[in-house]
């Protein structure tokens, strides 16, 4: 899914009701500010299905076997099944951080009587069924950068020959003109997950 539509860039660029000869081009520019955006930030910003993810039963589990570690964000949990087999009730769990997405472990709570287990291998023992993602829908300032980011490329087609001869510092070191624009990027490095 995108983050943003085709009429919100046209919106942005101010184009004339009557005027969808470039409405391809933006599609396609859209996804292409999209994929910047989350390679850029090193994360997704927005899923709208449900996808399974494997743990290992040993590996990414912690204090005695009560904290699972996800690999990525998860924004909502459709389900979480053990690895015994058996699914882990929405009450018998918390998430960390337990208010806000994205969600970065899973606690099965004291009480519960429960840990993370495993039958025979501890590899890809535990499943988790949700959105993986940042959000299930990319935050306003991420659109708002995705926004600005496609007019930018939209843009930037016709300055190629002007943007290839970059700048020379007053060292006399050559330039080069940045991929994203710096008020994109100054929205970008606040969502940027260190790896």
């Amino acid at each position: 899914m995108a983050y943003i539509t085709r009429q919100q860039v046209r919106d942005y660029k101010s184009f004339k009701t009557n005027d969808t000869d470039n409405d391809s081009l933006l599609d396609d520019l859209i996804t292409r500010a999209q994929v910047i955006i989350d390679r850029y930030c090193n994360r997704t910003f927005e899923a709208s299905t449900n996808t399974v993810r494997y743990f290992d039963a040993v590996r990414d589990v912690e204090n005695n076997g009560l904290l699972l570690y996800l690999d990525d964000d998860l924004s909502e949990i459709n389900s979480v099944t053990n690895g015994d087999g058996i699914v882990v009730a929405s009450n018998e769990y918390v998430t960390e951080p337990r208010n806000v997405t994205p969600y970065y472990a899973i606690k099965i709570l004291s009480n519960s009587g429960k840990a993370w287990e495993y039958d025979d291998d501890p590899e890809n023992a535990i499943a988790v069924s949700g959105k993986w993602a940042y959000s299930t829908t990319a935050p306003l300032d991420i659109q708002q950068a995705c926004i600005e980011l496609t007019a930018y490329l939209f843009d930037k087609r016709l300055r190629l020959v002007e943007d290839s001869r970059g700048q020379v510092s007053n060292d006399g070191v050559a330039l080069m003109p940045s991929d994203i624009p710096r008020s994109v990027r100054s929205i970008l490095d606040r969502y940027k997950k260190v790896l």
